[in-house]
């Protein structure tokens, strides 16, 4: 049980850490808050990353609930799950700006305008995007209702949650010293393991559907 558990760990915390992407977090955030007082920063810091973790945990104890009211099938939940979890590892291997895990030129613009970005932007999308939200369902949908697995992929969320947070606390110095080469470096990394763990999911869904016997 304890390998199952450090597995599922493993598992979320790469998976999240992937599609919440807490260094381009950061950086967005220093970028859209550089006029703004430190006080006020770390409020809406606080407060964008509560919201997050809300939303994203209240999609993982419920997000199964809706697609079984839905009538989709945990197979094809792991299948289009994995599909999408790939063309988001493929943007990040290739280091191209994605809707899903990131805000699009539109939004950017609009939330520059805003007086508190911490709603929008920052909780969602940036933190809790669609990517975020596709994965946390999809990570408790392969506890296969184990209270213990679905636990630590709850822990795994807010731990992922609370990273950002402190990243966000430091969004400025993460800016000046990993810069854009960097964070590319590590986006490439996380892009490649995502990639590979989405066509797992993938393969799981296929296998568990009945197409191949």
């Amino acid at each position: 049980m304890n390998e199952l558990i450090m597995g599922t760990a493993t598992v979320s915390l790469t998976t999240l850490f992937a599609t919440i992407g807490p260094l381009d977090v950061s950086v967005v955030y220093a970028a859209l808050t550089a006029g703004e007082a430190p006080k006020r920063k770390r409020q809406m810091a606080i407060r964008g990353s509560i919201i997050a973790a809300v939303i994203l945990v209240l999609f993982a104890l419920l997000g199964e609930f809706l697609l079984a009211g839905l009538g989709i099938s945990l197979a094809a939940l792991r299948t289009g799950g994995g599909i999408l979890l790939l063309l988001i590892g493929i943007d990040m291997v290739f280091a191209r700006s994605s809707g899903s895990t990131s805000t699009t030129d539109e939004e950017e613009l609009e939330a520059m305008s805003k007086l508190d970005i911490s709603v929008f932007p920052l909780a969602t999308p940036l933190i809790a995007g669609p990517g975020a939200m596709g994965a946390v369902v999809l990570l408790m949908a392969n506890t296969e209702g184990e209270l213990i697995l679905q636990a630590t992929v709850i822990a795994s969320i807010l731990a992922m949650v609370l990273l950002t947070l402190v990243l966000l606390f430091v969004s400025t110095k993460i800016q000046q010293v990993v810069g854009v080469t960097g964070m590319h470096v590590v986006s490439r990394i996380f892009g490649v393991l995502l990639s590979a763990l989405a066509v797992q999911f993938i393969f799981d869904g296929i296998a568990a559907s009945g197409l191949i016997s």
